[in-house]
């Protein structure tokens, strides 16, 4: 029996099991467990269709509707969230405010949301313990054999729980700050992307940058809490 449930004509959503997840940032060297709630995940990246879609935006692109959504920032994807959650008549997740420059989460909410950094980890893996889920050239689109480019989601092999490109393709937005004390607002994205080496493509790979960051290999993927 399959573990998709669809709860929005457009987005069918992976059951994720509960469990925990061993993290690591290299940086400073530090290890943190975290424990993991069941929740939902979308088994592919927000494509160019489905963010014009919902914002009536125009694509900007030739690579085609079905490609991963790319030059969207931190806070656009939190303003996608909450404005798909109205769409579907969902509680919105996240409060804004109004100056755009404070973001509270709502977790009690039922809309759509960025995964946080552990369950996106956590996801990834799958019940893995490699760096990665599978053979590389045959779970992900990256720098060796991408072309340059992004491509039509899904396109690769999935991991053990039915998510499609979670390597390769395209970077994703996690909800999480990097590291206040020195970094101030940014945030984390995971996953690697096309135009990154195979290093760059592991499930425990961490970057950040400033949350108004847009560039052309950098989208997200929605979650929903249970």
């Amino acid at each position: 029996m399959s573990n998709e449930t669809k709860h929005h004509a457009e987005y069918p959503m992976v059951h994720i099991p509960r469990g925990q997840i061993a993290l690591r940032d290299d940086r400073i060297k530090k290890e943190w467990q975290a424990e993991i709630k069941p929740f939902l995940l979308a088994p592919y990246p927000v494509t160019m269709e489905q963010y014009c879609d919902a914002t009536g935006q125009s694509p900007d692109s030739e690579d085609g509707d079905r490609t991963p959504a790319v030059n969207i920032s931190w806070h656009d994807a939190i303003a996608y969230c909450n404005l798909l959650s109205q769409q579907a008549g969902l509680i919105a997740c996240y409060c804004v405010s109004p100056d755009g420059e404070s973001i509270t989460w709502n977790e009690e909410a039922d809309g759509y949301r960025l995964p946080t950094e552990a369950e996106w980890q956590y996801a990834c893996k799958a019940g893995t313990t490699a760096y990665y889920y599978g053979e590389l050239d045959q779970i992900a689109w990256y720098n060796e054999n991408s072309g340059g480019r992004r491509h039509n989601v899904g396109q690769k092999a999935p991991n053990a729980w039915g998510l499609y490109d979670m390597l390769g393709n395209v970077w994703e937005w996690c909800y999480d700050l990097y590291d206040t004390e020195v970094y101030g607002t940014y945030r984390i994205f995971r996953g690697g992307s096309w135009a990154e080496d195979a290093r760059g493509c592991g499930s425990t790979c961490r970057r950040r940058s400033h949350p108004t960051l847009r560039i052309d290999d950098l989208g997200f993927r929605l979650a929903r809490s249970i």
